[in-house]
């Protein structure tokens, strides 16, 4: 019979206060945490993007600050959830100083516990783990909704490819900043 785990414990603001390309391949192998409705939702991460601010012409921070836009320019450490094509919510992790408004997207998550359908690509991730709107702005260094280290670290191998669907922004859209795990079947575009 497998231990009681205690609940997990959120990763400092520090740890987002960094580079965005060190924080998003940090990320990789991380939990993902959501409890909510009584349940502990938690998926490891496996496939993230980096934006890197406002002159990156793929992040949504290249437009300036905007309502849609005012959690990605900080402080590091808060959840910039967003809906895309009026469907589907997509969640982002804040990095680096306030004001600077760079952003990991996480695209993919590996099911651990209590989630409910499909976890590769941004908009399923959410949906399996009841990430939504309400959300947007969330501190990620709380308890309830956070990211955590995992119980017990594995060494990983980092795959290093363009983005996926940024073909507007130009030299942008060929810049190598999606990271995944190599070989993990939850990644949502190999």
């Amino acid at each position: 019979m497998a231990p009681n785990h205690p609940r997990s414990k959120a990763l400092p603001r520090a740890f987002y206060d960094r580079d965005t390309v060190a924080v998003a391949k940090d990320l990789l192998g991380k939990q993902l945490v959501h409890v909510s409705g009584g349940a502990e939702r938690i998926g490891r991460i496996v496939e993230v993007e980096a934006y890197l601010g406002p002159h990156d012409l793929a992040s949504h921070s290249s437009r300036g600050l905007t309502a849609r836009t005012r959690v990605m320019f900080g402080p590091p450490g808060h959840a910039y959830v967003y809906m895309v094509y009026g469907l589907h919510c997509c969640m982002n992790v804040v990095t680096e100083r306030d004001g600077h408004a760079s952003a990991v997207l996480i695209r993919a998550v590996e099911p651990v516990k209590n989630t409910e359908g499909s976890t590769r690509g941004p908009g399923r991730l959410c949906k399996a783990m009841q990430i939504d709107r309400r959300l947007n702005g969330h501190d990620l260094t709380s308890d309830d909704f956070h990211i955590a280290d995992p119980p017990v670290p594995e060494p990983l191998s980092i795959v290093t490819k363009p983005r996926v669907g940024v073909d507007y922004a130009g030299r942008w859209a060929r810049r190598r900043l999606r990271f995944y795990i190599r070989g993990n079947p939850f990644v949502s575009k190999p």
